[in-house]
């Protein structure tokens, strides 16, 4: 397996073998060790000090239910942390087809050039491409999909992306050739445009990924494992992500009007069950794959009122944060923002947060659809309005002068209320990441606990993020399930694929240990656990709807240190 780096500063491509001291990462664990042994925390996040790192996990590419996951890595130009954004669709299938297991971008160029990035046909190599330029993701897949086949991978920024926006995307194309997957959180995609990279094409391979070790094990593995999702995760084939909406709603913890409240009284008219419906109705699908082999099956296409297609994977986060959380009830609406997102390269979750507290300071009408669709296209331009949208929310509310900005570590919270998901909470607030919601999601009843109480949270949040790393570690989607009895599904998986035997429990070490590194990198960066609290307005303003505050105390929060070896605490 293969190490690439690609250096902008001169475009000099190498390609090396995996050093055996990385050959036991992949995904999340792979990025945050390379960062960890390669980037200088103190470094400017679009500067040429940093690097992006794309990292498949180690079961990315082989026949394992749900692994097409590819991790991307880099200091976040958003939160100032280590960063991984995690990201569907076919192109992490891909890059293990060709045998890569890392792809280093760094350095910049000296010059500023758009570039394209060829892998699979050869040597790697990189091409200059300014004529596509501010280019939507749309038309930029389309133009490199004619020129290199329609069976080839894209990964690319939006023009957003080129302005250096801190909540830009990488979108990478799904099995249709849509850019409708997202490595989403964290400003990912402006440092790939700090690079001069515009677009990576990705060749498919001629075979799916590396071959398991055990290989008749394995099969026997994925039968059993692949029959228990398809058996246990019915509702999310098929309502997908949107499930959730009645699910949060009732839990009175659908973020309403800038998280003022956590009760929709119009969420029949944008939850999973409309969304099924429409589809029915207007030729759309429901049970949609984002990348060959997931048996879950919980992305959609979404076709418009006309009956043509409008946009794919309209999700839970999406749904909930330019909805209830902007004062929209209209799924149509919803999916015309989600549609433009993806087209211009922006974290759907950012961006609902960021013009939710544009509306609070009065700058935006709570509910005023054309406007807000103004505001997402002003990104891209040198409007003043989209300069400062464009940077997320914290920064939005720092100039508008607004107390009740829902973020940690300077990304916003995803669709959920800490208030009333209490476990989420303290993900939000320990993360390494600022508030990720994907880094340990505590969804009502996981580990026995209702959302609402405090007491028991903290611990099942950090069950849930090491959980979930080491989905993340083997770039399993977490529907799979972060939680106990997954582990030695998983565990046994990774027995096979390697031919020697994993326990649950060391996989699960394995995964802490990745946590320890990241808090180092943040440490390092100035970043320690002291900072774990969320923004104050979550202690003292009750829930209108269920009169709850998130009362998990402080010093559980600053406990839950993941930098805290045997008792030693390295945080200083």
């Amino acid at each position: 397996m293969s190490l690439i780096r690609i250096d902008m500063t001169d475009q000099r491509v190498t390609s090396t073998e995996l050093p055996e001291r990385y050959r036991r990462l992949g995904g999340r664990g792979l990025t945050a060790q390379l960062l960890a042994d390669e980037v200088n925390p103190r470094c400017y996040a679009l500067g040429r000090d940093n690097k992006l790192i794309f990292a498949p996990g180690l079961l990315t590419g082989t026949s394992a239910p749900c692994s097409g996951r590819t991790s991307l890595g880099a200091k976040s130009p958003l939160t100032g942390t280590i960063k991984e954004s995690n990201v569907g669709g076919i192109a992490g299938q891909y890059l293990a087809g060709q045998g890569i297991r890392a792809l280093v971008i760094e350095g910049a160029p000296r010059a500023a050039r758009q570039w394209l990035l060829i892998l699979g046909d050869g040597q790697p190599r990189l091409e200059i491409r300014d004529e596509l330029a501010g280019r939507g993701n749309y038309a930029t897949v389309e133009s490199l999909r004619a020129e290199f086949g329609a069976d080839c991978a894209v990964l690319s920024v939006g023009p957003t992306g080129e302005r250096r926006g801190a909540l830009a995307t990488v979108a990478v194309c799904d099995a249709e050739g849509r850019p409708t997957r997202h490595a989403g959180r964290g400003g990912m995609g402006a440092v790939m445009a700090s690079k001069g990279l515009k677009a990576i094409v990705v060749r498919r391979p001629a075979r799916r990924g590396p071959l398991p070790v055990d290989s008749a094990r394995f099969s026997r593995t994925v039968k059993d494992f692949a029959k228990g999702l398809v058996a246990g995760k019915k509702a999310l084939t098929s309502y997908g992500t949107a499930v959730l909406v009645n699910m949060v709603n009732e839990a009175g913890g659908l973020p309403t009007r800038n998280f003022s409240t956590g009760h929709n009284d119009q969420s029949d008219r944008f939850s999973g069950e409309k969304l099924l419906q429409l589809a029915r109705e207007r030729g759309g699908r429901t049970g949609h794959n984002c990348h060959p082999g997931c048996v879950i099956r919980c992305s959609n296409v979404f076709h418009g009122a006309d009956g043509s297609y409008l946009t794919a994977g309209l999700e839970y986060e999406t749904i909930a944060l330019f909805g209830p959380n902007c004062g929209v009830h209209d799924l149509d609406q919803i999916a015309r923002f989600d549609r433009l997102c993806d087209d211009l390269g922006i974290d759907t979750m950012e961006m609902g947060v960021a013009l939710g507290v544009a509306m609070e300071g009065g700058v935006l009408e709570f509910g005023d659809a054309d406007a807000m669709a103004a505001a997402i296209r002003a990104t891209a331009s040198d409007e003043p309005l989209g300069k400062i949208l464009r940077q997320g929310a914290t920064v939005t509310g720092r100039i508008f002068g607004v107390e009740r900005v829902p973020a940690v570590k300077g990304q916003s919270l995803s669709g959920y209320d800490p208030r009333a998901m209490k476990g989420t909470g303290v993900t939000y607030a320990t993360s390494t990441m600022g508030a990720d919601h994907t880094a340990g999601n505590c969804l009502p009843g996981r580990g026995g606990l209702m959302g609402h109480e405090a007491t028991g949270q903290t611990q099942l949040s950090r069950a849930t993020q090491e959980m979930s790393m080491a989905c993340d570690l083997l770039g399993v989607c977490v529907f799979v399930g972060p939680v106990a009895e997954t582990m030695p599904a998983l565990a046994e998986l990774l027995s096979a694929f390697w031919g020697e035997e994993v326990t649950g429990a060391q996989l699960l070490e394995q995964g802490k240990q990745v946590l320890r590194v990241e808090a180092e990198f943040n440490r390092q960066a100035g970043i320690s656990s002291r900072q774990n609290d969320l923004p104050a307005f979550f202690r003292s303003e009750p829930l209108p709807n269920n009169g709850q505050t998130f009362d998990v105390p402080v010093e559980e929060l600053n406990a839950l240190d993941f930098a805290v070896v045997s008792g030693a605490d390295t945080t200083g």
